[in-house]
């Protein structure tokens, strides 16, 4: 069973993979670039968003260590 904080991780981490899968599409697409200041645009914002999966991840152990403590 999972906690709620579990829950919270896993639901966060399901909602920033969407979000960037659908900036990825967009890229790949060609909408919403008209230029390459937009394209740097959605790339950093995809950029930002999987650095905070990585944060969430690190945040993760960082719990884990404290409780084998």
């Amino acid at each position: 069973m999972l906690t709620h904080n579990s829950q919270f991780e896993k639901e966060l981490k399901q909602l920033i993979g969407q979000i960037i899968e659908e900036r990825k599409d967009t890229l790949s697409n060609g909408l919403a670039v008209v230029d390459y200041p937009a394209y740097k645009h959605h790339v950093g914002i995809i950029q930002g968003l999987r650095l905070a999966l990585e944060m969430c991840d690190e945040a993760a152990l960082v719990i884990e260590r404290r409780k084998r403590n």
